[in-house]
């Protein structure tokens, strides 16, 4: 099965948990993260502080924060295809945090 390979080329923080994304293809997203910042990997980034420390790595072409947290780009420019699905999984580890 194939599937297409993006790139991030860059990242802008436009509000509380809100990022610009744009992508190698010239198509831009605009994704609130809030309801997603649960588990282990991803709650310490409801520092807002930290979140924001948000960039694009050289490497991968994906958005990651000091803390190794990241996203495939596949998925954030799908986004649409699969925000359902991380949320869902999102209230997961918020409540096995508890």
């Amino acid at each position: 099965m194939e599937h297409a390979i993006y790139r991030i080329t860059a990242v802008r923080v436009t509000d509380a948990y809100t990022l610009e994304i744009t992508f190698d293809d010239a198509t831009t997203r605009t994704i609130n993260f809030e309801h997603l910042l649960y588990g282990e990997m991803y709650s310490p980034l409801r520092n807002l502080s930290l979140f924001n420390c948000v960039s694009v790595d050289p490497e991968v072409h994906t958005i990651t924060w000091p803390n190794g947290a990241d996203f495939d780009p596949a998925t954030l420019h799908d986004w649409e295809d699969y925000d359902d699905e991380i949320t869902r999984r999102a209230r997961e580890w918020k409540v096995n945090a508890r």
